[in-house]
This record gives structure tokens, C-alpha cells and sequence, in this order.
């Protein structure tokens, strides 16, 4: 099986930095994209932003100048560094990776269970 574990969660103030990481195990062949998305209660997941496997990150416009994506591929790991916190950044964030386990098949998306993250005003 494939599992991606996020960590790094937690309560900050407005202004604070957060760093979040999602580490990918089992069987992995290759890892196209990875990305970060939140959702916040009563409301859908949303995009905070993708990176490819050589390094070129997307980012939604809440996250843009605020929010770095990176990954270690040797470690099968992304980062979220998240800096100048707002309240509406409160959420849970999740890991996404467009995976393939296997050199003979194909690629799956896969989700991390989440974690928490709190910004006080």
C-alpha cells in the first residue's frame, strides 16, 4: 500500500510560521506532483498549491507570497512552509501525491489523513 502521512500541524498566531511535511511510503515507483490542500469546516477542499517532481510549484492566490512548496525526492517528502499566518488560514491541510507504485502501471492519486492547523487573531 501507499501512504502519505502529514505532520507539523498545530496552534500559531496571526503572523507566525508553520512548516508542514508529508512523508509518502510503500510502494513507490515515481511521484509526478504533490500538493498541499485545506479545508476549513463547512466548506470544500481547496488547492493551497502543487509542486512536480523537478520543482515547478503552482499556488492558489491565498497562498501566493505567503506559502513555499518544496520536496526532498530522495525522501519522498513535500513541504509546506507557511509564513504571515492569517485566521482564514485555519484549516486542515492535506497532502495530495500523484503516485506510481509500480514501473508497470499506472499513476493513482493518493490523500493523507490531515492535519491541523490553528491561527489565533
Amino acid at each position: 500500500q501507499v501512504q502519505l502521512v502529514e505532520s507539523g500541524g498545530g496552534l500559531v498566531q496571526a503572523g507566525g510560521s508553520l512548516r508542514l511535511s508529508c512523508a509518502a511510503s510503500g510502494s513507490i515507483f515515481s511521484i509526478n506532483v504533490m500538493g498541499w490542500y485545506r479545508q476549513a469546516p463547512g466548506k470544500q477542499r481547496e488547492l493551497v498549491g502543487t509542486i512536480t517532481r523537478g520543482g515547478s510549484t503552482n499556488y492558489a492566490d491565498s497562498a501566493k507570497g505567503r506559502f513555499t512548496i518544496s520536496r526532498d525526492n530522495a525522501k519522498n517528502t513535500a513541504y509546506l512552509q507557511m509564513n504571515s499566518l492569517k485566521p482564514e488560514d485555519t484549516a486542515v491541510y492535506y497532502c495530495n501525491a500523484e503516485l506510481r507504485p509500480h514501473f508497470w502501471s499506472s499513476s493513482y492519486d493518493y490523500w493523507g489523513q490531515g492535519t491541523q492547523v490553528t491561527v489565533s487573531s
